[in-house]
């Protein structure tokens, strides 16, 4: 008789895909997805994300060792910390190269801007490098099958009328992503969240 083995464990990933962002809450979320409705009826090829995985990406750090990433928790929940939550909203459509499609961010950009730098700076304090690219505020929502063009493009056309209701960005998030680890979609997770507590807040609503 052969004797039984428990199934090994999964090997634990030597390193992981990270960036920090800020998330919509679950109600301009649903708000953004019925006025995607109609594209998402005629374009059901094109790759779209899913709703749970939208954000707003504020430094982009690649592929990083675990090790690297339990470093930047105490950093980045203490500026959680001392940042009031900030206002926004998603507006309208767009794309990236007829690849790529987005809706944007208005509301307090400013104050975006100067966040993704406090991030930015507090991810370089630990050490870290990673590619610092210009901040360009949206939220993706989709990508072209390859060839197809037209469906990213009439789609952006389809949100330009879309304003969304303000709301309080309320958390800061870091984020890591199964990207490049075999065929299946990629699925993005919270390492870990922290509320913003500082300051009075903002007003939300128009």
């Amino acid at each position: 008789m052969k004797e039984e083995t428990a199934d090994a464990p999964a090997p634990t990933p030597e390193t992981v895909r990270v960036f920090i962002a800020l998330a919509p809450p679950d109600e301009a979320k649903d708000e953004l997805a019925r006025a995607l409705a109609p594209a998402y009826a005629a374009y059901p090829d094109m790759r779209w994300n899913r709703i749970e995985d939208w954000h707003i990406t504020l430094a982009f750090l690649g592929e990083l060792p675990v090790a690297a990433v339990a470093a930047l928790r105490g950093p980045l929940a203490e500026l959680a910390t001392a940042h009031a939550p900030l206002e926004l909203g998603l507006t309208g459509g767009g794309h990236f190269d007829e690849r790529v499609l987005w809706s944007g961010i208005d509301g307090d950009l400013a104050g975006l801007h100067l966040l993704a730098e406090r991030v930015r700076a507090r991810v370089k304090e630990c050490g870290i490098d990673f590619v610092e690219r210009p901040l360009r505020p949206h939220l993706t929502l989709a990508r072209a099958r390859r060839n197809d063009t037209a469906s990213v493009l009439a789609a952006a056309e389809g949100l330009a009328g879309f304003i969304g209701r303000r709301w309080p960005a309320a958390r800061l998030h870091l984020v890591g992503s199964n990207h490049a680890r075999g065929p299946a979609p990629v699925r993005y997770r919270d390492i870990e969240s922290w509320a913003f507590t500082g300051g009075t807040g903002p007003v939300t609503g128009r």
